[in-house]
């Protein structure tokens, strides 16, 4: 999991399990993006909440997750 420590200390990542994010301090918890089923049951990631693309479709919903996530470290976390 890549932390972001911002200058006034306010840590921004993708959310993960990997450590207990509460003990950094109070959590501002907020949705990046949806991974939906379209009609023809493909999976696509939808980054609008952070003025993010569409990406998709893909056959298996782990590819989505996966280029969502990939999407968020490579556009979201480095403008930070």
């Amino acid at each position: 999991m890549q932390l972001v420590v911002q200058p006034k200390g306010t840590i921004r990542c993708v959310y993960g399990e990997q450590i207990e994010l509460s003990r950094l301090g109070n959590l501002a918890v907020r949705r990046a993006s949806h991974v939906e089923p379209n009609e023809e049951g493909r999976w696509l990631a939808d980054l609008s909440p952070v003025s993010g693309p569409k990406l998709g479709p893909y056959d298996k919903r782990s590819e989505a997750l996966r280029e969502e996530e990939a999407w968020l470290q490579a556009n979201w976390l480095a403008t930070c």
